[in-house]
């Protein structure tokens, strides 16, 4: 009797996403979330705010949009179910592409995005918007009309050559990618009609250049 080879397990590349972070929030830098620790103030007011320069998600070309989380976070970042968020997707995207990325990004999809949005406990709302979402020479910036504005800047070393980078923290926004650490020289959040109304200086910013991919094996 000849013994046989287990056949391979088959796979399936569900979301493949390349692009850019920008997200500020209202601690001072550096943020404590990204250590596990409470946010200063004992909550966090943030916007995570994703490009994607090249990403397909269930074989749907995403390239080019972006998608926004703005956060109401009550205690510790890492605590299951405790973020109310609302939700911004690029209202260029086609109704196929807006399902996509709120699948993946809602964590219905699995993998890495699934793990962050467990911790999610309320999406207030969903809503499409003309983002603006720009990096330049590594300053970011970031708007949607008068509902929000960010503009940051990183921390670079003393010869301005080389941005200041975060690895290995114990919670990140961008999986397995490196951050930079910077600062918002202001961030603006006026979504009054959801209870989110805040104006900071000089607070924290995190930025980076992610790439963020998950295979489903059957």
């Amino acid at each position: 009797m000849t013994a046989t080879e287990p056949a391979p397990a088959a796979t399936d590349v569900v979301y493949d996403l390349e692009g850019t972070l920008l997200e500020a929030c209202s601690c001072g830098v550096l943020c404590p979330c990204w250590i596990g620790a409470d946010p200063d103030g004992g909550s966090c007011e943030s916007v995570n705010a994703y490009r994607f320069e090249h990403g397909t998600i269930r074989g749907i070309d995403v390239s080019g949009l972006s998608f926004i989380n703005v956060c109401l976070i009550p205690g510790n970042v890492l605590t299951p179910g405790s973020w109310r968020v609302v939700s911004f997707v690029d209202d260029r995207a086609t109704d196929e592409q807006y399902q996509a990325i709120i699948d993946a990004y809602h964590g219905r999809l699995g993998g890495p995005l699934a793990d962050l949005a467990g911790l999610v406990g309320e999406v207030i709302a969903i809503e499409r918007a003309p983002i603006t979402h720009e990096t330049r020479d590594g300053n970011g910036t970031l708007r949607i009309g008068d509902v929000l504005s960010a503009d940051m800047e990183p921390f670079r070393s003393p010869d301005g050559t080389t941005i200041t980078t975060l690895r290995d923290s114990l919670f990140s926004t961008v999986p397995g990618s490196p951050a930079y650490i910077a600062r918002a020289r202001h961030h603006t959040v006026n979504l009054p009609q959801y209870g989110m109304v805040w104006s900071f200086e000089g607070r924290n910013a995190i930025q980076s250049d992610y790439h963020i991919t998950y295979t489903a094996t059957g």
